[in-house]
């Protein structure tokens, strides 16, 4: 098992973000796939999936067994860039009920200098519905702070009344255009400016194309947005730019 890289060399992040307005707060989109909400100095990640590749091991399927420390290592590099009051995990920070009692020491202690002196808050998630085992923070089904509300699924629903601030993962959003002659698909935050999702921040995590049926109930046709993850910046495209897989 690898360790973990503790003096971050090989992650530089610049705390640079592409600010947008969800139902009225101004919030930055970093390449790194959290969202930064500077006014309530909060850091807000999805889909960390900690402990994958042991989950799959459980079952006979061999992955690579460094999914956990690859994960940390880049969550560490944007706490410490952001250097936030307060981070929000938006569930499946665990891919499974069992997941946070599997976590080896060092990767647990690891974790755990990351949540010194800011509050932690892990919001449950179809693969880790209870709270994570002897791991600080404060455990919730969904939280609201001001005008943001932060759960792990999206509500159904195109009233924009009751999905007005809603900041969720979940569907692993991911898009695909065509450029120069060639398509690129990559990872990408998804919104309409009244809603917003997240891409999966996890080493392991695969994406959804968000031309996807799961998007429909989400996102009226063409009315939304994506911001496709690149190096050192992101990249921005209507819904009409987007091609399916």
């Amino acid at each position: 098992m690898s360790a973990l890289n503790t003096d971050l060399a090989q992650f530089t992040v610049a705390p640079v973000c592409h600010d947008i307005q969800i139902n009225g707060q101004t919030v930055g989109l970093h390449d790194s796939g959290v969202l930064w909400w500077p006014e309530e100095s909060t850091l807000v990640v999805a889909d960390l999936h900690f402990e994958k590749g042991s989950s799959y091991a459980r079952r006979g399927v061999m992955l690579p067994p460094y999914d956990t420390a690859a994960t940390l290592e880049k969550l560490a590099a944007v706490i410490e860039a952001f250097d936030p009051a307060c981070v929000i995990a938006l569930g499946d920070s665990f891919h499974d009920r069992d997941g946070s009692d599997r976590l080896p020491p060092a990767y647990r202690a690891f974790l755990t200098t990351l949540q010194i002196n800011r509050d932690w808050i892990w919001v449950t998630g179809n693969h880790d519905p209870v709270a994570p085992v002897r791991l600080c923070g404060e455990s919730v089904e969904e939280i609201r702070i001001g005008q943001l509300n932060f759960r792990h699924e999206p509500v159904e629903t195109y009233d924009r009344e009751k999905c007005a601030g809603e900041v969720c993962g979940h569907l692993h959003p991911a898009a695909r255009v065509r450029r120069y002659g060639r398509s690129i698909r990559r990872a990408c935050f998804v919104t309409d400016g009244n809603r917003m999702v997240l891409p999966a921040f996890g080493a392991l995590t695969g994406g959804l194309n968000v031309t996807d049926r799961a998007f429909r109930p989400l996102f009226s046709a063409r009315k939304f947005s994506a911001f496709l993850l690149g190096n050192d910046r992101l990249y921005p495209f209507t819904a009409s730019r987007l091609i399916g897989d």
